[in-house]
């Protein structure tokens, strides 16, 4: 059967292996890497097809290179047509600067690419050499991943125990030129099999189409329906019967989903819209803007939240002095932090904002 699914997967993919096309298969060691003044590290996960692995870890700023391979079996020159049968496994090793993107954050886009549930392969490709894991390189990376593992259980994003490895990582050994880069260089035959591979079709039922930080299960399990309505699918809140619009207290705004900090009561103002005002961000690099084409014959600026991607609101151009700028936002995409709280939640660096 598994020779069957093979010939099968070759034939959809259009994946043919003529002579001469290997470049051989050099190994990679698993060490730190200092290239001139830039302190590298290296990650190595195994998430199934190593086709579907590269591309959103080449996308990650900081990120300077991700390469497909073999590892965790006993062979030494393993090759496509035989690393299965030594007990390799397919992986991707990520070259990458800890000054600009951390470990953690490596983990977190590793968990939303992948089915850790499953024991026995990933989705359209089944087999021990496709099932997930995680290989440390260092006892700091090992506390991290075991820790990011439970952090995920405990969040229950999934409805199934996770069953992904945490193990040493072994040699790495790179796979042959035609699989590198594959989802570029043969575009449509990589669309053509991620399609059909149902990954997509999982991620986007566990994460959502936007590929956010938390899980949509997480999320409705811990947000009211409103909360999540707004947040997740860009609704709006009736106008002057909402928790905030009119809210007077001293203190800060933060992500209902991630608790980013995002605005402060100093720069609250009313403007008469029925909806919590602004006139600027108290961290403006948690904040992102991106135009908003919903509205027929309007193009408005959305405002979202940076981490957790949250919608919170748009922003116009008839605000007050300084800025002129009005931040309108929906309280069920906010949750307040009163001024006697903020050193309790870890936001004790904003008390200066209100001390007179």
């Amino acid at each position: 059967m598994k020779m069957i699914l093979s010939l099968l997967a070759m034939i959809l993919t259009g994946l043919v292996v003529l002579p001469g096309a290997y470049a051989g298969n050099d190994t990679r060691e698993t060490r730190t890497m200092n290239t001139e003044h830039t302190r590298l590290e290296k990650a190595i996960f195994a998430g199934g097809c190593f086709w579907c692995m590269e591309p959103p870890f080449e996308r990650l700023a900081g990120v300077r290179e991700v390469i497909a391979g073999y590892t965790g079996g006993t062979s030494t020159a393993p090759e496509y047509d035989d690393y299965a049968e030594e007990g390799h496994m397919e992986a991707v090793e990520i070259i990458y600067d800890p000054a600009r993107v951390s470990y953690d954050q490596l983990l977190e886009v590793f968990w939303r690419q992948i089915d850790p549930t499953d024991p026995d392969g990933q989705f359209a490709d089944r087999g021990q050499e496709y099932r997930s894991a995680i290989f440390f390189l260092t006892p700091e990376q090992k506390e991290k991943a075991e820790t990011s593992k439970k952090e995920m259980e405990e969040r229950g994003v999934f409805d199934r125990p996770i069953v992904t490895s945490i193990l040493p990582a072994a040699t790495f050994y790179r796979a042959e030129d035609y699989h590198q880069d594959y989802y570029m260089r043969n575009s449509l035959r990589y669309k053509f099999y991620r399609n059909g591979s149902g990954r997509d079709q999982f991620l986007d039922k566990v994460w959502g189409k936007a590929r956010k930080p938390y899980g949509v299960r997480e999320l409705q399990r811990r947000l009211t329906p409103l909360q999540y309505k707004v947040t997740q699918e860009e609704g709006t809140e009736p106008a002057f019967n909402n928790e905030y619009w009119d809210n007077q207290e001293p203190g800060i705004y933060v992500d209902i989903v991630s608790g980013e900090p995002l605005f402060g009561s100093p720069d609250k103002y009313k403007s008469g819209t029925g909806w919590p005002s602004f006139t600027r961000p108290l961290v403006p690099e948690n904040i992102v803007t991106r135009p908003d084409r919903t509205m027929f014959f309007a193009v408005r600026t959305e405002v979202r939240s940076k981490y957790a991607g949250s919608h919170l609101g748009h922003v116009f151009d008839d605000g007050p002095p300084p800025t002129g700028q009005r931040y309108c936002l929906n309280s069920a995409a906010l949750r307040f932090v009163p001024v006697r709280d903020l050193e309790k939640e870890g936001y004790g660096e904003f008390l200066p904002l209100f001390k007179k």
